[in-house]
């Protein structure tokens, strides 16, 4: 069970993180002051967007590689682009930065009855339950009730997650593969018509058919329980890793990888694999 703060360590963080919070706030207003920076004054929620997006990226990049100083830096950085936003909804009078804290502060309190309420006790599946009770609920309010399973799912999501995400909502009503098996089954034939596509058919065909099998692996790793995204990254981290050992061995050798060829270089790419499993 994890320790709670004892009120005087409670009330530091409050007052230190307040204060500096404050004074990003203060150097935001700044820097989008009429006599402020001229590329901060010439953004606008559109064109912020991709920062944040990539801000969040970083965020999980410093994560993967453990660095906790890198991680304080890049919450930062997404820190910021919370603060961005929020500065030009209250230079537009949509709202401000004080209703961004309270409204999540509120919907963690009201999405968390077993913690804050009289729900106490509740499993963890009766607890994903109510949050998407209580989530119907808030929309309901909003005058947002989704008439369709699928809508609510964001559009700007990567789409290996979107995929999954929207793979998980029809598979709520019963709309799912009940074996992985078939899932697998599905792969082969899905395989076998971009195999088609790419000999008969034309190029925005292939594309289609290669989007269907990316599909179809989503939802394997959806049964599977294995991030899609996540395993990814591990993918590209690991072809890089053994790209650059290629790439040094080669430098031993007085050569770049543009002066060697395949041959020798998926030699030296087998060495770095059985170099990584004597190791592992």
């Amino acid at each position: 069970m994890t320790k709670p703060l004892d009120r005087s360590a409670s009330d530091a963080l409050v007052h230190d993180g307040g204060a500096g919070l404050e004074r990003l706030v203060e150097i935001m207003a700044r820097l989008r002051a009429p006599d402020g920076c001229p590329w901060d004054r010439e953004q606008d929620f559109a064109s912020i967007a991709p920062y944040t997006i990539e801000e969040a990226y970083e965020v999980a990049d410093a994560i993967a590689r453990q660095d906790m100083a890198d991680l304080r830096d890049e919450l930062g950085d997404l820190l910021l682009q919370v603060v961005y936003h929020a500065q030009m909804a209250g230079e537009s009078g949509d709202f401000a930065l004080a209703d961004v804290i309270r409204s999540i502060s509120d919907k963690m309190v009201r999405r968390h009855p077993h913690v804050f309420g009289s729900a106490a006790g509740r499993t963890a599946d009766e607890q994903i339950v109510d949050w998407e009770r209580i989530k119907a609920e808030e929309r309901a309010a909003k005058g947002k009730t989704r008439e369709r399973v699928l809508d609510g799912v964001a559009m700007g999501l990567p789409a290996l997650t979107r995929a999954v995400k929207l793979q998980n909502r029809a598979a709520r009503v019963g709309f799912d593969w009940p074996q992985t098996e078939q899932v697998l089954d599905k792969i082969v034939e899905e395989s076998r018509e971009l195999v088609e596509a790419r000999e008969t058919l034309p190029h925005a065909k292939q594309v289609e058919e290669f989007g269907d099998l990316m599909f179809v692996m989503a939802n394997l790793a959806r049964h599977l329980g294995i991030d899609p995204e996540e395993a990814l990254r591990d993918a590209n981290a690991k072809f890089t890793r053994r790209f650059n050992a290629v790439e040094d061995a080669l430098a031993t050798k007085g050569k770049r990888p543009d002066q060697s060829d395949l041959s020798e270089m998926d030699a030296l790419w087998d060495a770095a694999k059985a170099s990584e499993s004597a190791s592992g």
